[in-house]
């Protein structure tokens, strides 16, 4: 190993050491927290606890996992897709952004928890209307940085490439949509944390499994343990997609774009 990357990776692990330690000194706290005040385990069970409880309910946690897993990345691609083509549709028509944006705004003011319900009554009690919430919750976000992406090439790059006589099919690919990356990938790692929040809530409708169930049956049985592993796995899971989506920017946006 050469001493330049020898370098590079304590560098690498020095960023990471406040971060770190933060979190060690917070379960530390935790743990100190439920031990001095001898608070019940049913109320708030210690670190300790939580470990032993992946240990002891692992296959159960897992059976879980994988269900929410499917339903956020379904909805993240589905929710992310249709938002990007409604932005191009919008960059080069502006009746129907006029027509169609004002709809999107109002159905974004609408609270998830009141949607859930009315999709579960629409797709049933399957693995759809928990696709579509999941969508929904990442759908406008990216919308509305894509739209803002494909806009924000100079207007003197627009004027050469009109001197050129580059057709709309030559823009949208050669510059706005290298121009919308940065905007795009910053929605994207709003979207992969939402994702997972938007296929839990839609676990708590009237579902059997999924993490967002077993919240829901944790809670009303007092088996605090279980909750807490619940809800760190649902975390890790959000987190796994938040760092695959900023490792794949990492790898997209090595050179700079066209809007930079």
């Amino acid at each position: 190993m050469s001493a330049r990357a020898a370098s590079g990776r304590t560098g690498r692990w020095k960023e990471r050491l406040p971060a770190v330690a933060a979190a060690a000194g917070l379960v530390l706290a935790w743990h100190l927290l439920v031990v001095l005040l001898e608070i019940p385990q049913f109320i708030a069970p210690g670190p300790l606890d939580v470990a032993a409880t992946f240990v002891e309910r692992g296959p159960i946690l897992w059976r879980n996992f994988w269900p929410t897993f499917f339903e956020a990345v379904a909805g993240f691609a589905l929710g992310n897709s249709i938002a990007i083509i409604l932005a191009v549709v919008f960059v080069h028509s502006r009746l129907a952004e006029r027509a169609f944006y004002p709809i999107a705004v109002f159905v974004n003011t609408i609270p998830i928890l009141a949607i859930a319900p009315i999709l579960v009554l629409l797709l049933g009690n399957g693995y759809a209307p928990k696709i579509v919430i999941a969508a929904l919750i990442c759908f406008f976000p990216t919308l509305v940085n894509m739209v803002r992406g494909l806009n924000a090439i100079s207007p003197q790059l627009g004027e050469l490439m009109r001197v050129l006589s580059a057709s709309q099919r030559e823009i949208l690919f050669k510059v706005r949509l290298q121009a919308s990356l940065p905007y795009l990938f910053a929605a994207l790692k709003i979207a992969s944390t939402t994702c997972v929040i938007g296929a839990i809530v839609g676990e708590w409708i009237g579902s059997n499994y999924g993490l967002g169930s077993l919240i829901i049956e944790a809670t009303y049985n007092f088996r605090s343990p279980l909750l807490y592993a619940t809800v760190f796995l649902g975390a890790g899971l959000a987190v796994m997609f938040f760092t695959i989506t900023a490792l794949v920017e990492r790898l997209v946006l090595r050179w700079p774009t066209a809007a930079q």
